[in-house]
């Protein structure tokens, strides 16, 4: 049996139209997707979703960038059954959070993981590491699934953590950010030439078919995975 896998930063500033049409012929399973707004009615992601038959969780956290205070966060999206959530505060300090769903999948419960940690602009972060190293520690052992914007270099103390415990579904690291200089008026990127997002998974389970997908809903790319089960 095999599962497409699916997880994007959709982008707060994002294009809701385009986002949709993807999402709707994407065809995935399983959705993992960042920066869902709690407090946004014109870009109801979720109740979108909940039409094409999807179930889900969510997990915002209120945070402030800029002179802006926004309430969002990660969220997890299935064709099967949810049957257990828990929230996940990964730090005190830039608050930021991970999701998890107990999804039953063929008689097997998959632990799904989707997180967003802070952004530092491509440059060493104790409170990332610290967001990364909290998020180890909620894992499960077997049928681990963990995605999302990690806001880390493949090179980082962050990513490296967690190849120790996980498998890097795409060896090759492609880029997946940005699309738009407006996705961080610091860094200002050019084009897509940074790799931020990541779908890893336990060593019990194969994934094939790694994919850095086409949408210009976002500053990010959306990225797949095939896993078989």
């Amino acid at each position: 049996m095999q599962l497409k896998i699916i997880s994007w930063n959709i982008w707060i500033d994002g294009y809701f139209d385009q986002t949709v049409d993807f999402l709707k012929t994407s065809s995935a399973d399983i959705i993992g997707l960042q920066e869902v707004r709690a407090d946004d009615p014109g870009r109801n992601i979720i109740g979108y979703l909940e039409e094409l038959g999807y179930k889900h969780v969510f997990a915002p956290v209120k945070k402030t960038w800029g002179e802006k205070v926004w309430n969002d966060g990660p969220a997890i999206f299935s064709k099967y059954n949810i049957i257990k959530s828990e929230k996940f505060i990964l730090s005190k300090t830039d608050c930021r959070a991970a999701i998890m769903a107990d999804i039953q999948i063929g008689g097997k419960i998959f632990h799904v993981f989707n997180t967003h940690l802070i952004h530092t602009h491509q440059r060493p972060s104790k409170i990332q590491d610290e967001q990364a190293a909290a998020l180890i520690k909620a894992l499960p052992l077997e049928r681990v699934i963990v995605m999302g914007d990690f806001n880390a270099t493949p090179d980082s103390t962050a990513i490296k953590s967690l190849k120790n415990t996980l498998v890097d579904s795409d060896p090759t690291s492609a880029p997946t950010w940005s699309l738009y200089p407006e996705g961080c008026l610091e860094c200002n990127p050019q084009d897509v030439s940074t790799r931020l997002d990541y779908i890893f998974t336990s060593k019990d389970i194969k994934t094939n078919s790694f994919k850095a997908e086409n949408s210009k809903g976002s500053d990010h790319l959306p990225i797949s995975v095939i896993i078989e089960i």
